[in-house]
């Protein structure tokens, strides 16, 4: 999106209205369309805080702006130096920080030729979804876990593992079943 400072006088307060083409999910914000369908945010005093990068002023900086699609604005430059890094999360609320789609079906694919050792193939974990909130128990990997909401791997585990019972304790479980007589209680 594309940040544009209104000033309407010497001491006054910039707004900062932001413009997309979407409309990200931001919580709270007035929106207005308009006729080339852009969406349109004013944000007010949204510039009045610090970078969560550098720690630095927004507002007083000469540094542009970067407005992640979460809504969180941080210096152009310190979004670059992420980018370089390969930090992909907002450092606010870890929501991803740009179109992550090509990433997860790359993630899919390495998932799919690394199979985890016979002890941890059917063990599951809860997670949370850093870019949906949901909350999903799903299959373990150690390479990332998808979440079954959004397909998202920007996801935090939510407690341990969830192991499976063992194939012999499972056998035997069902063979007890089985070998158990049917018997009636007289008196």
């Amino acid at each position: 999106g594309s940040i544009f400072f209104n000033l309407s006088g010497a001491d006054a307060a910039p707004s900062v209205t932001v413009v997309m083409t979407r409309p990200p999910k931001w919580a709270g914000l007035a929106v207005c369309r308009s006729r080339n369908n852009n969406f349109f945010y004013n944000v007010e005093n949204v510039s009045r805080q610090n970078c969560p990068v550098c720690m630095e002023d927004i507002h007083t900086s000469r540094i542009g702006a970067h407005v992640l699609p979460c809504g969180h604005l941080l210096h152009k430059t310190c979004f670059e130096d992420m980018f370089r890094t390969g930090a992909y999360r907002c450092p606010l609320c870890m929501h991803s920080a740009f179109n992550m789609k090509e990433f997860w079906e790359e993630r899919d694919k390495e998932i799919a030729q690394t199979p985890m050792p016979t002890e941890y193939q059917d063990t599951t974990v809860k997670i949370i979804c850093n870019d949906c909130q949901a909350r999903c128990t799903v299959s373990f990997h150690v390479l990332g876990m998808k979440c079954s909401s959004c397909g998202s791997y920007n996801t935090a585990q939510d407690g341990g593992l969830i192991a499976a019972p063992p194939v012999d304790a499972r056998q035997s479980a069902e063979q007890t079943l089985e070998e158990e007589p049917n018997t009636e209680h007289h008196e």
